[in-house]
């Protein structure tokens, strides 16, 4: 199941015995979590039926025999198990899911770890329970994500201000949630979000960050380019060299490709380079601006720099030094 179908049926209240909850991503698993904890039973309910435990600080027998106990005065009794993967002998689980308690929901978060499927234990909780993997966001999924998730809370965002989010937040979907949260609590429901809505309430600049650098390179525009560099070196926290570099090379890669791309069609454009529409155009004016030698020597610039930046081949070179040197390269 995914975890929009998951949250629709809990929403139903349509309740299964088991929830394993594993993967990389914990944003889904929390929020599944949580939804649990906060709706299946009232607060009058909660008092004796619903518990918190944790792996590190108990036993898989103990887990069973908890959830084998019958709700006092409620249809349903919630275990939660916080921290599963810290376990032992999380395989002797199988007992239980082989015959669940339809009373009792069971709900098992395994965090960062995968579940082996050739184990017993996975291929009886397939058929018996909801088995919910979470897995990681890749960067180019996170746009529709941030979308999709505003417009949950009825808002809207400039194709900009998402790409300014993607690019400052990276794939934490607890952080740029965090983050969305904080936006949104200062502005009318309905808003259509803007790079100015952003530097404004998160502190993300709208003129100096990569997005701002990839464009003044597109339009070989030298003085801007200088200027976001310099506001780097004075802010090395917020903009990390090799984030620049990781979000130059990135960008050029897609380059390359689009410069092989026999159908330059704009919605083939987007779903070849896996990028929103809006910005095809920039894939273009790049393309034009550095034809495919030139490009092929800019990644290779980037991958030189990166190396000097993790102080390979480099003494004693600041990182303004190392961002003027590799603009230089890049536009001339």
């Amino acid at each position: 199941m995914t975890y929009s179908e998951i949250i629709k049926e809990l929403k139903n209240k349509i309740y299964k015995p088991i929830y394993f909850l594993f993967g990389e991503e914990p944003y889904f698993i929390d929020k599944i979590t949580d939804y649990i904890a906060d709706n299946v039973l009232n607060e009058s309910e909660k008092a004796f039926n619903q518990t918190v435990i944790y792996g590190k600080d108990t036993q898989t027998e103990d887990i069973i025999n908890s959830a084998k106990r019958f709700p006092m005065m409620a249809n349903h009794q919630v275990i939660i198990v916080k921290e599963a993967q810290n376990l032992k002998n999380i395989d002797n689980l199988v007992y239980y899911a082989e015959q669940p308690l339809k009373s009792t929901i069971l709900v098992i978060n395994y965090k960062y770890k995968k579940l082996d499927k050739r184990t017993k234990l996975y291929k009886t909780l397939s058929k018996n329970a909801v088995l919910f993997e979470s897995k990681k966001l890749y960067e180019n999924q996170i746009p529709a994500w941030i979308n999709t998730y505003l417009k949950d809370k009825k808002y809207t965002a400039d194709p900009v201000a998402v790409q300014l989010l993607t690019e400052f937040l990276g794939t934490d979907l607890g952080k740029i949630s965090n983050e969305l949260e904080k936006l949104i609590i200062s502005l009318p429901e309905g808003t259509k979000i803007t790079p100015e809505h952003i530097e404004k309430n998160i502190g993300i600049s709208k003129d100096f960050n990569n997005f701002e650098l990839q464009n003044a390179l597109i339009n070989r525009d030298i003085l801007k380019a200088n200027r976001i560099i310099m506001h780097f070196a004075r802010n090395p926290k917020d903009n990390p060299m090799i984030l620049t570099i990781i979000s130059l090379f990135s960008f050029f890669s897609k380059v390359l490709n689009y410069h092989f791309l026999k159908d330059k069609n704009k919605n083939n454009v987007a779903a070849i380079l896996k990028i929103n529409p809006y910005f095809v155009k920039d894939y273009v004016k790049a393309a034009k601006t550095f034809n495919i030698k030139k490009t092929v020597a800019i990644i290779s610039y980037l991958r030189e720099y990166d190396m000097k930046a993790k102080g390979y081949d480099n003494v004693s070179a600041t990182q303004e030094d190392l961002l003027k040197e590799l603009i230089f390269k890049i536009l001339h």
